[in-house]
């Protein structure tokens, strides 16, 4: 495996959810599994990942991760609300305890005025702390977005695993 920043930043979510006994599960648009591929590409990584649910279409967030058909008519596919609702319904599908979740346009398609190319929205959740992150990479491509969605979304993770504050209050389970 190379020694890419991605590889690194996978590693040390990996170590980091290890150290509190943390499982990750995450819920992906946009970026298709590969949050969760940047992850078990890590050898041991099963002790710590859960699952990865890939909701491409509005049914399949429904469907598979309780995302209200209310959010999705208000706020659309591509909003911090429907992060929010994705990573909440993640971990009440799951046995983790820290999700994260992406939706975004990666191109080169499916962009309104109000929604360019390279908008995508991440929500990242442990016990009730909730971490909200919007980026605007731009035109840069299909494949830079993504992967530049990855990099965040496991930065989001490392935040929360890390976050010494939580792991001293939290009670094991789903919040």
């Amino acid at each position: 495996m190379s020694d890419t920043s991605t590889d690194r930043l996978a590693t040390d979510v990996l170590a980091a959810c290890r150290s509190r006994k943390l499982m990750v599960v995450t819920a992906e648009s946009c970026t298709g599994g590969l949050v969760s591929a940047a992850l078990t590409a890590i050898p041991g990584s099963s002790d710590v990942v859960d699952r990865g649910f890939v909701t491409y279409t509005n049914a399949a967030k429904q469907e598979m991760l309780g995302v209200p058909e209310a959010i999705l008519a208000a706020h659309g596919a591509v909003s911090a609300e429907t992060a929010a609702a994705m990573a909440a319904g993640a971990l009440a599908n799951a046995r983790a305890q820290i999700s994260v979740s992406v939706t975004g346009i990666a191109g080169p398609g499916g962009a309104t005025p109000d929604k360019p190319v390279g908008l995508v929205h991440f929500a990242a959740r442990r016990g009730d702390r909730l971490l909200l992150r919007e980026e605007r990479f731009g035109a840069i491509g299909r494949d830079a977005v993504r992967a530049a969605s990855v990099e965040v979304a496991l930065g989001l993770l490392l935040a929360l695993a890390a976050d010494e504050d939580q792991a001293a209050g939290e009670a094991p389970g789903r919040p």
